[in-house]
């Protein structure tokens, strides 16, 4: 049996792993993106980091735009889903929940992909559906943050709150380019989102000890 050159190309992906091929055009886009820059990186390019032809990428997305928003989007929406998980849930164990679940969630997603969120052609509008998703992140954070103040959720006050909450989760996204977050940092955050909302440190210690059982999510 005659073996391949090394390097060729192969006309479909590599099947004997976990991953299907649409994971693997992420996870390749991912790495490319992230370490060379989005305009740089080419389908082209893409598909032979996978090792399939140009054509079959575009049997799974119909260009890197589509790539990119999936990659954001996937970086969001599992805290989106906790979110919407902890609506009954008391708000200073809710905070506390989803803050780990978030930061989690960026600590561990392939290859840094919450840098992409710096992009300026995130800023285009093919890209509304993270933007939105995101949004609707911050909000979370702004109403669960104005009930543990005791605030109105509704208050200007609030959005400022909610938008410091999200961009402090998100410095799990900065920590990952030096070294790799661990569980007491996702906890370190998530006290800090308390403590920015005026939280003392029995209040937070209860919180901590409530959101270990709301949600799997939350147990990172």
């Amino acid at each position: 049996m005659t073996r391949p050159r090394p390097g060729r190309p192969r006309h479909a992906p590599d099947e004997s792993g976990d991953r299907s091929p649409r994971e693997q055009i992420l996870e390749a886009a991912a790495a490319l993106f992230v370490d060379q820059g989005f305009s740089a990186t080419s389908t082209r390019a893409i598909a032979d980091r996978v090792g399939i032809r140009q054509a079959s990428l575009y049997y799974h997305f119909a260009g890197k735009d589509d790539i990119l928003l999936e990659l954001l989007c996937t970086s969001v929406r599992p805290s989106l889903d906790t979110a919407r998980a902890l609506e009954d849930a008391a708000p200073e164990a809710a905070l506390y929940a989803l803050a780990m679940a978030d930061a989690h969630t960026l600590a561990t997603a392939p290859h840094n992909i919450g840098m992409l969120y710096l992009l300026p052609e995130v800023q285009l509008g093919r890209y509304d559906m993270f933007r939105e998703d995101r949004a609707e992140l911050q909000d979370t954070y702004a109403r669960l943050g104005a009930k543990v103040a005791g605030e109105d959720p509704a208050s200007a006050a609030a959005a400022r709150r909610g938008e410091m909450l999200i961009q402090l989760v998100e410095v799990v996204i900065h920590q990952r380019r030096t070294r790799v977050p661990d569980t007491s940092d996702c906890h370190a955050i998530a006290e800090a989102c308390l403590r920015v909302c005026g939280a003392d440190q029995r209040t937070i210690a209860a919180a901590r000890a409530d959101a270990a059982g709301l949600t799997t999510s939350a147990r990172v």
